[in-house]
């Protein structure tokens, strides 16, 4: 039988509340507030579905450490909603694929960053080293809200959309700043030429 949130599904709290059967300070709801928690139900949910959502995480992310710490953090977020969640487990398992998709997102940029980075090694060594430095220099002169979008895409290899995210600004803007970092680095290369 799995037992719903707050006593549901046929089973009955008991009216006080014992020590070690509430949290305090719900993050999402008001200062001071007491959610009821049924730690006998808490307990029966980890004994049943801990098993096999690790192994469901474990066969999808191939290691050990990272699918416990998946499953681990899946029931921590449950907990913080306990009283609000009608279906525990599938909230688990929807908590989980989220934590599994960006557990393969980050995995995804460090494979690209790797491969960029031993991509450029295998290249000759720096066949124009005063000129690497002019481009380090030149990058280095724009301003930080001209640089960090245009190090983040052209050298991190981060999207406009990844960008806009981990710098917390919209996609239009993280465009215009690429188009004003390329369009300044442009005149200064040409009066550098010239």
């Amino acid at each position: 039988m799995i037992l719903m949130p707050g006593g549901r599904a046929g089973r009955q709290t008991a009216s006080f509340l014992p020590a070690g059967n509430f949290i305090k300070g719900d993050p999402v709801g008001t200062a001071g507030e007491v959610q009821e928690v049924d730690a006998d139900a808490v307990e029966e949910l980890f004994k049943g579905v801990y098993p096999k959502l690790a192994g469901w995480v474990r066969r999808l992310v191939d290691d050990d450490d990272t699918a416990h710490e998946i499953a681990s953090e899946a029931f921590v977020r449950l907990l913080s909603r306990w009283t609000r969640v009608d279906s525990p487990q599938s909230y688990l398992y929807m908590i989980a694929t989220n934590l599994i998709r960006d557990h393969w997102r980050k995995a995804e940029r460090e494979r690209k960053a790797i491969r960029s980075v031993t991509a450029g090694a295998a290249l000759d060594e720096v066949a124009y080293p005063v000129q690497d430095v002019d481009v380090r220099n030149l990058i280095a002169s724009l301003p930080p809200r001209l640089r960090d979008p245009f190090l983040l895409h052209y050298y991190g290899g981060f999207g406009i959309r990844e960008v806009a995210a981990l710098l917390r600004r919209p996609e239009g803007t993280i465009k215009a700043d690429l188009f004003a970092a390329r369009a300044r680095l442009k005149t200064v290369l040409r009066q550098r030429d010239a």
